[in-house]
């Protein structure tokens, strides 16, 4: 059973929206932290947001800072990237991740803080 599934991912048009939704199956493991990547054709994967979920503290990239926020529901393991004003240079695989034993570090992600992650969720945005 794949532990963290995304969703919502389309194409859209330059200054349109888009929610993302990370489920995450249940079971026993405590995670701490929820983060949000993506991955753009000949590019390094790229950390975007993340949630500490015994906090509630986020952080959020400069690229992205304003116009994409992370939220979710403990209860529920469900996340979400709400993103909005898309560019072009938006286009990536989306992929959401939890990591265990720590909250999100400020000022970036860290690939390797996280345990667990998605297939990742196609991104378009045409101009």
């Amino acid at each position: 059973q794949v532990p963290l599934v995304e969703s919502g991912g389309s194409l859209v048009q330059s200054g349109e929206s888009l929610n993302l939704t990370c489920t995450v199956s249940p079971d026993t493991l405590n995670y701490h932290s929820i983060g949000w990547f993506r991955q753009a054709p000949g590019r390094a994967r790229e950390g975007v947001s993340c949630l500490s979920l015994g906090t509630g503290s986020t952080y959020t990239a400069d690229s992205v800072k304003g116009r994409f926020t992370i939220s979710g529901d403990n209860a529920k393991n469900t996340w979400v990237l709400q993103m909005n004003s898309l560019q072009p240079e938006g286009t990536a695989v989306y992929l959401c991740a939890r990591g265990f034993g720590r909250w999100c570090r400020s000022g970036y992600l860290v690939d390797g803080d996280y345990g667990d992650w998605g297939q990742g969720t196609q991104v378009t945005v045409s101009t």
